[in-house]
């Protein structure tokens, strides 16, 4: 049985969240305050982590920073009431896993959770590098070879998955559940097109280079995706 925390002040909130999950067949233990919440979390006794922002004591932020600080890496996911980009951005970089603006969708905040769960709680620095390929996901910015690439939300966080598994062959299934919470089952088409674009664009800055047979991601026909690190280039 899956064990969840929730750190939250709202008690109506966290009482509609704790009978759902249990209802779920989840375990859940439940904090109001961000002391209470912190010496809970750093017990490491739980799957997964609902964390509210704005927490009397600590604020979420704290919470989250401490928790990752002590190398604890549960899944966090982190509910605010604030909407903007860079208080997202803030939450991500701190070593929350996902971010959710209230209101929200229970269904939304049921299947972000889902997918927490199959992530477990590996380690996942605030910043991804293999080779010449640099991930931020606080700011969802991508670099290679100091070049910065433009990438779309979905696409950013497929190259994440691959880039965290260095060598690793990802399957279809499993990349359609980690990053578009859709069975494993599904039309693997969304992968196959959002890997071609991911490829075509991790080229372009080393198309005018030595460099240019250089390519990051490869395909293991029938089975899925992995990603080949390249070290960076020598002067």
């Amino acid at each position: 049985m899956s064990s969840i925390l929730i750190v939250e002040d709202e008690v109506s909130l966290t009482s509609v969240l704790r009978r759902g999950f249990e209802a779920e067949g989840l375990r859940v233990d439940v904090a109001h305050d961000g002391h209470e919440g912190l010496r809970l979390a750093l017990t490491g006794a739980h799957d997964a982590i609902v964390l509210d922002v704005m927490l009397p004591g600590l604020d979420g932020h704290r919470v989250c920073r401490t928790v990752r600080a002590a190398g604890l890496w549960t899944p966090i996911l982190m509910l605010t009431a604030r909407d903007s980009e860079y208080d997202e951005a803030e939450g991500l970089d701190t070593g929350a896993d996902d971010y959710l603006t209230k209101p929200f969708s229970y269904l939304v905040l049921q299947a972000r959770l889902r997918a927490l769960l199959r992530r477990g709680g590996a380690a996942r620095p605030a910043v991804v590098e293999a080779g010449d390929l640099v991930l931020e996901p606080g700011s969802k910015r991508c670099t290679r070879a100091g070049a910065e690439i433009p990438l779309t939300a979905k696409e950013f966080d497929l190259l994440a998955v691959l880039a965290r598994r260095p060598g690793v062959t990802v399957s279809k299934g499993a990349l359609l559940e980690e990053v578009w919470d859709l069975p494993a089952d599904s039309d693997p088409n969304v992968v196959e097109v959002h890997v071609s674009a991911l490829r075509r664009k991790l080229q372009a800055p080393v198309r005018d280079t030595a460099d240019t047979a250089r390519p990051l991601l490869h395909t293991a026909r029938g089975i899925g995706y992995r990603l080949v690190p390249q070290p960076a280039a020598t002067p």
